[in-house]
């Protein structure tokens, strides 16, 4: 056996992941606002991209700016694109299967972006949220009143202080005495003042505890009577609806104790959360869904939050001939990165709609006869519908929501899991807790029914489920045990 030194020669295929591959499969993954923001930042860097704010035209009318380069302009830029730092085969898109069929003139092309506006206050399409004013903040509401209420500018600067330690609940958790040492003053004074401050509007702010806070609304209201302190001793039996011992402790009839139940029920618990919220942000979609005249669903990207950009040969044109080879370089670079960006665009739009449209296929039902009709549906039976990998479903599928008929839903929302049925075939698990929902809202004071009064009642509507699973989704769905809604169906409105 010869040992020594060899030369061989070894032919292996193997996936690169380039910087454009893995920015092509950001795109697939973001959504449409996270893909106007990445354009914006695109415009800003490439001078040959522009945004295309043009009325829609026909398809047969070229563009102004789409003209033909000379041919001795052609063949430069040809010959950097071969030789420039981003190989060519580094802009393929993510799906190579999808590329070679996709129309450029599909629905993904020329969808404009942003609302425009007009010259008068007649087309304005501002919502009313960027209209309202500004809400004042809790902090400035509160020191108005402190200003109002207390002279003394020591006084003033211990509620500036309590002020700033609230919770966002409106709790004040730090102790008199602790406040007092880090301020050189007196644990009366400050106790002093933040007995006053309960009273700020809104009432019950900077209180100890859900007690204190409950105390003193009903005090503000006058009913604050020995029955009704009783009842705030005793929260814990009122979470737990023990409405024997409760009658008991506060020495009232279950009529009296409903109504007091009924009167903490009109307090404010969290009196400081509605200040300094954020309002939610409204959910954009992405596809829009509706239904033809003849019975079909149609299905199209949502235009005002996708751009159309153009890339500007133009301007290519204009300048090349009159640039030295370093800059012919970069705007080859620049022409390249910007073919790119346009293609993968336009083949993400055709991807999303592509399963979207396969989506909505196999949840007809759901369309049109509600949750009880929603199927069991994994990411494999839509990859293999539209014969592509399963990864590349999970990330068109994320954060992207479609608006529909029956509302807004995200993509995900489509994908549950099968349980099996008893006479064959499967449900879907939405559709399962959907169900369980609409028993358990259906029941009476008289027949509140058990995980296994459920299990009993689902296996006889044709679903083989588990009485831990039943449990599972009842957890989910934030329905409370059987003893529990027993409890709070016995007591009177």
């Amino acid at each position: 056996m010869a040992i020594g030194p060899r030369l061989d020669l070894r032919h292996t295929q193997s996936l690169v992941m380039t910087p454009q591959l893995r920015q092509a499969i950001k795109l697939l993954q973001f959504s449409n606002l996270e893909v106007s923001a990445f354009v914006e930042e695109e415009l800003e860097r490439n001078p040959l991209l522009e945004r295309d704010e043009r009325p829609d035209v026909p398809a047969e009318r070229p563009a102004p700016d789409q003209v033909a380069l000379p041919p001795d302009v052609e063949a430069d830029l040809a010959s950097l694109l071969r030789t420039a730092t981003l190989a060519p085969e580094a802009a393929s898109p993510l799906d190579a299967a999808e590329v070679n069929g996709f129309d450029p003139g599909g629905p993904g092309d020329g969808i404009p972006f942003g609302r425009g506006g007009g010259a008068d206050f007649g087309d304005d399409e501002r919502g009313v949220e960027e209209l309202a004013a500004a809400r004042r903040s809790r902090r400035e509401h509160l020191q108005d009143q402190l200003r109002l209420a207390f002279s003394d500018r020591t006084d003033r600067a211990i509620g500036a202080h309590l002020i700033a330690l609230l919770e966002p609940s409106g709790r004040l958790a730090a102790e008199s005495a602790a406040i007092a040492a880090a301020l050189g003053v007196e644990a009366a004074r400050v106790e002093r003042i933040r007995q006053a401050m309960l009273r700020f509007e809104p009432t019950g702010m900077f209180a100890r505890d859900l007690k204190e806070c409950l105390a003193v609304q009903l005090a503000e209201q006058n009913r604050l009577d020995p029955a009704m302190a009783a009842l705030l001793d005793n929260l814990d039996l009122l979470a737990r609806h023990d409405r024997r011992r409760l009658m008991a402790v506060c020495g009232v009839d279950a009529e009296d104790l409903s109504d007091m139940v009924a009167e903490l029920r009109r307090l404010d618990p969290k009196p400081g959360a509605d200040f300094d919220a954020v309002p939610a942000a409204p959910v954009i979609p992405d596809i829009l869904m509706r239904a033809a005249p003849n019975g079909e669903w149609l299905l199209e990207l949502n235009q005002q939050t996708l751009p159309r950009l153009l890339v500007n040969h133009q301007l290519t044109a204009r300048i090349v001939p009159r640039t030295g080879r370093e800059e012919r370089a970069f705007l080859a670079e620049r022409l390249q990165t910007a073919n790119w960006l346009v293609k993968s665009l336009q083949q993400r739009a055709h991807t999303i709609l592509k399963v979207a449209g396969e989506i909505v296929r196999q949840q007809d039902g759901f369309f049109r006869h509600g949750v009880a009709h929603l199927r069991p549906l994994i990411l494999r039976d839509i990859a293999d519908a539209v014969e592509m990998h399963e990864s590349t479903v999970s990330r068109v599928t994320s954060n992207k929501f479609m608006a529909t008929p029956r509302g807004m839903f995200e993509l995900k929302y489509f994908f549950t899991t099968a349980i099996a049925g008893t006479a064959g075939g499967s449900h879907s698990a939405e559709a399962v807790r959907h169900r369980i929902r609409a028993m358990v809202a259906a029941e009476t004071a008289a027949a509140v029914l058990s995980d296994d009064d459920i299990v009993a009642q689902l296996r006889r509507e044709g679903v083989d489920i588990a009485r831990r699973t039943v449990a599972k989704y009842r957890d989910a769905l934030h329905i409370p045990s059987s003893v529990q809604r027993r409890r709070e169906k016995a007591e009177p409105a």
